[in-house]
């Protein structure tokens, strides 16, 4: 070996190749566990997890179908493998979120609901929301408050007062991309 090659192989050191083998399994561990969680997540609460792809949403439902030990594992080890396309913050934020954990989705709902209350007093709170949120749906929004109000007056059950809090909240929570972003590379 002579002085050249000495010199290209410490060159070659310098350079870095990403995250070592014992990272990238630390990472599908924590991805694993987080699986877990969603499996473990009430009905309710994990139909409330969005923009979880379909595949996984069948691995983890098929896992509480199972009884067995053995194949528990297995399933569980699949939904790790199938989570590793996915961002884990996205994901822990998406669980939070889904659980009332989130302090995101607590203000959100905070100020969902005392929108919604506003709506329905006042008519010049809609112009004022419409020109702060260009995005949102007017006409879906208006019919929902003439619902709402018409509901309240003849003292029927919350349905469309309901459904106005779930449309605003949505407009307040901004949705969450779980899948990783193209640059990122998925083990």
């Amino acid at each position: 070996m002579n002085i050249d090659d000495r010199l290209q192989d410490e060159e070659s050191d310098d350079i870095y190749e990403g995250p070592s083998k014992s990272q990238k399994k630390r990472e599908a561990e924590a991805l694993q566990k987080l699986g877990g969680e969603l499996a473990k997540l009430a009905p309710d609460a994990f139909e409330r997890v969005t923009g979880l792809p379909e595949d996984i949403r069948d691995a983890i439902l098929e896992y509480r179908r199972l009884k067995s030990f053995g194949a528990l594992r297995r399933q569980m080890q699949l939904i790790g493998k199938l989570m590793r396309r996915l961002d884990y913050d996205a994901v822990r934020e998406a669980i939070d979120r889904a659980t009332g954990a989130s302090r995101a989705a607590a203000a959100a709902h905070q100020r969902a609901e005392k929108l919604r209350d506003a709506l329905l007093s006042d008519n010049d709170k809609l112009t004022e929301y419409v020109s702060s949120h260009p995005e949102v749906d007017v006409q879906q929004l208006r019919t929902l408050i003439r619902l709402a109000r018409k509901e309240k007056e003849a003292a029927k059950p919350p349905k469309y007062f309901r459904e106005l809090y779930r449309f605003l909240h949505a407009a307040e929570l901004p949705a969450l991309t779980l899948e990783k972003a193209d640059d990122e590379e998925v083990a």
